[in-house]
């Protein structure tokens, strides 16, 4: 017995060291490293057990597939090892990543039917995936059930709630939820204060988010730069800076320290605001506090260079972004186009949107209607035609944009067309342009003409509607 003991000691041990090294492969996203650990810990006597198998399919669920993850399971049982809670749950989880509501509800039904009983997460997980896929009554049906079992939910169930209604436009009954909540004794942390204020300040409820901030405050517990950076983007959003500012200024007079994206939100407000010394100071900062540039970050400091018109800084800044090893997205290559446009360098604009379209970006119509609107205002509205002639892919800003240059230029006739071709493909077209084509007609002497394209203005709109 005095022997038998060390041994067993040693052989959990050695599947706890084996199961270590599998999560740190899986996190290192080396699966095939993962894989090779456990042949070798088979054949040198350290057997798997569950966690072992749980990691993998987590690991599997996250960086491969679905189904390259069930088919652990099968592995699992050929090893004499019965899934448990948590394995399902890593799948269930998986499949709500993808949004596969299907797969979420197979899973929970085989679960079922395998004798195992549902915990918390595994319901958590089925209302997440209907909140994502906009079915929230289907996702409150699932939080009765919760209540109705012998289950408790957790703090994440409540946040599940609250995130969820928010996000799919009920955020009156996501604040009713969160006050029935207070009342029966449930405690929020700053998580659900967070998830509370989020909701708000994207339904643009500026006003609400700041009671609830203040009610924070109140509680006991201390908003947190998460807290301070959400309210402030809100206030920016709405276009009130000054708020935002205020609220930066309280960030900061508590200590708190900014993160990349508490940086880009201020210097994106300040350089809207035109405040581009201000924005170049907070860049600055950021920097001597050795905060590590991403793509969000550069772009932001790339939209201040162009906003000043310091294009050579720009350059240089798009060759530290290759050199750095990141890569350029689509917003990086219309901040440049944008920024050649406004500074009058069209020919430019077109090398950057061909390049732009050789990359095989997802989208580049914002950088198309930039250039389409550059070639207008720098008096070329015939290429602008002709560009836009080429492209099966237009929206209402493309059309608005030529509309409105070709009645600068006095071609009514063919800004007619155009409003026309707008209206009856569904789109809007701004008031005051229509108004520019129908004013311009009518003045050029061609009363009757104008007449007749208002009325196939309300036209359109009523097929429309």
């Amino acid at each position: 017995m005095m022997m038998e003991l060390p041994r067993r000691m040693v052989r959990r041990l050695s599947t706890r060291l084996l199961n270590i090294c599998i999560y740190s492969y899986c996190k290192a996203h080396r699966l095939e490293k993962a894989e090779a650990v456990i042949i070798d810990g088979i054949r040198l006597g350290v057997l798997p057990d569950v966690v072992t198998y749980n990691t993998l399919v987590d690991a599997y669920c996250r960086i491969v597939s679905i189904e390259a993850a069930y088919s652990v399971l099968g592995r699992m049982k050929e090893a004499g090892i019965t899934p448990d809670v948590i394995t399902y749950n890593s799948l269930i989880a998986g499949a709500t990543r993808k949004c596969l509501l299907s797969r979420s509800l197979d899973l929970f039904e085989e679960m079922l039917q395998t004798g195992l009983h549902p915990d918390v997460w595994s319901y958590n997980c089925l209302m997440h995936c209907f909140f994502k896929l906009g079915k929230p009554d289907e996702a409150n049906r699932v939080f009765r059930d919760v209540i109705l079992s012998d289950l408790s939910p957790c703090p994440t169930t409540f946040n599940i709630m609250i995130n969820g209604l928010c996000k799919n436009g009920y955020i009156v009954n996501a604040l009713s939820f969160f006050r029935n909540l207070q009342r029966y004794g449930f405690v929020p942390q700053i998580v659900t204060y967070n998830t509370v204020i989020n909701g708000l300040c994207k339904a643009r409820r500026l006003g609400a988010a700041r009671r609830i901030l203040k009610e924070l405050g109140e509680s006991g517990h201390e908003p947190n730069a998460i807290t301070y950076t959400t309210v402030m983007k809100c206030c920016f959003r709405a276009k009130r800076f000054e708020q935002g500012l205020e609220m930066l200024g309280e960030m900061k007079s508590k200590g708190y320290t900014f993160d990349g994206f508490a940086y880009c939100t201020v210097i994106g407000a300040l350089i809207k605001m035109g405040r581009t010394k201000e924005a170049t100071d907070y860049m600055e900062e950021m920097v001597r506090n050795g905060i590590k540039l991403d793509i969000v970050s550069y772009n932001t400091l790339l939209n201040l260079y162009c906003k000043e018109g310091k294009l050579e800084a720009a350059y240089k800044l798009l060759d530290e972004i290759e050199r750095g090893g990141l890569e350029c997205d689509i917003y990086t290559h219309t901040i440049m186009i944008d920024g050649l446009c406004k500074a009058g360098k069209i020919e430019g604009a077109l090398r950057h949107l061909e390049y732009m379209n050789a990359m095989h970006c997802d989208s580049n119509l914002v950088a198309f209607n930039c250039v389409v609107d550059g070639l207008c205002k720098a008096g070329l509205i015939d290429q602008a035609m002709k560009m836009f002639k080429s492209t099966e892919k237009k929206d209402s800003f493309a059309y608005t944009s030529l509309v409105h240059n070709l009645c600068r230029t006095r071609k009514f006739h063919c800004a007619s067309k155009l409003l026309l071709s707008c209206l009856r493909n569904g789109m809007k077209i701004l008031k005051s342009t229509q108004r520019a084509v129908l004013d311009g007609l009518r003045y050029s002497g061609f009363t009757g003409e104008s007449k007749k394209l208002r009325s196939k203005i309300r036209m359109a709109q009523l097929i429309r509607y």
